[in-house]
């Protein structure tokens, strides 16, 4: 396998051009992507051909089709039947394009992994790449007035769903939660030594920094995941040695109101890869009487700053 490095260059070109021919129509319309560079880096690095990869929440499929083009067989879990559909469509897509391994998408929710998956496969992965949702961070994709002749922009494709018990609608803390019970029915699934690959990244909510990477640290950990790397996966490209950002719309435009209230933001090009490790050993239950049950989290504050801190967050 290729040495891992702390940070990944994953983004020669942008995510749209890295997708191009490779996904089906309507792939574009998902609010929070897995980027293509970063999902084949974690699998080129910590799997061999023929292995077995996981996205517990797998969107459009994009583990997939990048692990199917790697050699390597794909399974994922996505609990919203459009995107369950459309990710089963691109496994199908670049399982024809290759034909060596085989991508199975199910409808169903990750918190019931080790349900939903058969028994025959529990302990039998060898990689877990996945992203929590982002919820309210998301802004989707713009118009311009120059595109729609209409004064304002225009939003579009910044929802998951409309379905309340997605996880994406749920309260930071509620999703903490649920997601150490997702990676805990990861933990089950991968085989001793099986690496779990999280991309996440901070936000701000109300000028408060909802520091998200640090949350999924604790989460893995309360889950029976052994913390093992903290990597930088680039957003943006790199010229002459340069970097070479690619921000938003919305990107550009929180940076500059935080900038006139004296909050010195920046544009934020990469995104935190954080790599937990399954331990050795037999594949019993833990000493818990219920192994798909999570040890509780320590207390974690996933909000940096006060409302009242000295940064001026409103």
């Amino acid at each position: 396998m290729p040495h891992s490095a702390s940070v990944w260059n994953t983004a020669p070109t942008s995510a749209p051009a890295q997708r191009k021919d490779r996904y089906v129509p309507g792939s574009a319309a998902h609010p929070a992507k897995m980027h293509p560079g970063i999902a084949a880096h974690a699998i080129a690095t910590y799997t061999k051909p023929g292995d077995l990869v996981l996205d517990p929440m797998c969107g459009i499929g994009t583990t997939l089709v990048e692990a199917l083009r790697l050699g390597r067989n794909a399974l994922g879990i996505e609990y919203e039947p459009k995107w369950a559909n459309l990710a089963s469509r691109n496994a199908t897509f670049a399982s024809d394009a290759e034909g060596r391994c085989t991508g199975t998408v199910r409808c169903a929710d990750a918190r019931r992994l080790t349900e939903v998956i058969p028994t025959a496969l529990h302990g039998e992965v060898n990689l877990v790449v996945t992203s929590p949702p982002y919820g309210h961070s998301v802004h989707g994709q713009v118009r311009s007035t120059r595109e729609t002749g209409e004064r304002g922009v225009v939003k579009k494709d910044f929802r998951y769903s409309h379905d309340p018990a997605n996880l994406a609608h749920v309260p930071t803390a509620h999703l903490l939660d649920a997601f150490t019970e997702i990676l805990t029915q990861c933990r089950t699934m991968l085989r001793p030594g099986g690496k779990a690959v999280v991309t996440t990244r901070p936000w701000r909510e109300r000028g408060e920094l909802i520091d998200l990477p640090s949350a999924v640290i604790a989460a893995g950990k309360a889950a029976g995941l052994i913390p093992t790397e903290r990597c930088v996966a680039l957003l943006a490209g790199i010229r002459d040695g340069r970097i070479v950002a690619r921000p938003s719309f919305f990107q550009m435009k929180n940076v500059r109101d935080a900038r006139r209230q004296g909050i010195p933001l920046s544009v934020v090009q990469h995104e935190d890869v954080l790599v937990f490790t399954r331990s050795g050993g037999c594949l019993g239950k833990p000493s818990s009487m219920n192994s798909n049950r999570p040890t509780p989290a320590p207390a974690f504050r996933s909000r940096t700053c006060t409302q009242r801190c000295r940064h001026g967050c409103q």
